[in-house]
């Protein structure tokens, strides 16, 4: 087993997302997975129920004790749910190693359309962790909100993906599942590199925690030395083969196949 991954992010009962997606997802790549809190949800594959903030002060202090003891060779964020639990959990990360490589999934929205992160939790956000994120991992609409511009077209898509960049992230990687078309193209920009990756759009409903599960699978290669373009690869290769072989669960946006694994060192 190679590579550590804290998550700090929130739980979904349901098990399609949030952290039990994540931890999933780590371990199928071959890596361990360590979790830090940050809200508990009542959630099936329909919508959120309703959701419960964990006090920022525990949030840090999970974060701070896995640390300490075990370590991390990345972090994943997700769902963090107030702006008060993102100034603590960055509070954390910069006083342990503000050098840590940092994957940042916004989780403004979830995928039934429940808000996730009101308006101060997004200033927070950009202010204390996108800019230290090696990788940035919003989808349309979440890149609609940063910007302020409307997505309608591969130019548009392109541009937001350079707007982005200037929250402050090494890597913004841009999720194209929302826009139309058969097939889905997601962009990964740096500052002087763009990687465009592509693959044929999959009519299914159980898509629950694609977000999620992409994300971590990003840190978890990172956390196994993948240079970041062959994580994000890898990592499209499995949440694909995750949605193509979903076990059909639930009456709304059911979950991946989770259990569906890839080679753990290699693409």
């Amino acid at each position: 087993m190679k590579g550590r991954v804290l998550i700090i992010a929130g739980s979904d009962s349901g098990g399609g997302a949030g952290i039990q997606a994540d931890i999933k997802t780590v371990t199928a790549l071959g890596g361990y997975a360590a979790t830090a809190v940050t809200a508990l949800t009542a959630q099936d594959t329909k919508k959120v129920h309703s959701i419960s903030a964990v006090d920022p002060a525990f949030v840090a202090e999970q974060t701070r004790v896995v640390l300490d003891d075990i370590g991390a060779d990345c972090i994943k964020t997700g769902m963090l749910a107030n702006a008060k639990i993102i100034e603590a959990v960055a509070d954390i990360l910069d006083a342990r190693d503000p050098e840590l490589p940092l994957v940042v999934d916004p989780v403004m929205v979830s995928k039934s359309g429940d808000k996730l992160l009101d308006q101060g939790a997004r200033q927070a956000l950009k202010a204390r962790l996108i800019l230290k994120a090696r990788v940035f991992t919003p989808n349309v609409p979440e890149a609609e909100a940063l910007t302020g511009m409307k997505i309608s077209n591969f130019a548009d898509f392109h541009h937001a993906a350079t707007m982005l960049l200037t929250l402050g992230s090494t890597y913004v990687l841009l999720k194209g599942g929302h826009m139309k078309g058969d097939l889905v193209r997601d962009i990964l920009v740096r500052e002087d590199e763009v990687f465009e990756f592509e693959s044929q759009r999959i009519n299914s409903i159980h898509t629950h925690g694609t977000g999620c599960s992409l994300a971590s699978a990003i840190a978890t290669g990172i956390a196994q030395g993948f240079p970041v373009p062959d994580a994000v690869e890898r990592a499209r290769y499995y949440v694909l083969e995750a949605i193509k072989t979903a076990p059909g669960f639930g009456s709304g946006n059911g979950p991946l196949n989770h259990g569906h694994t890839v080679a753990p060192l290699k693409i």
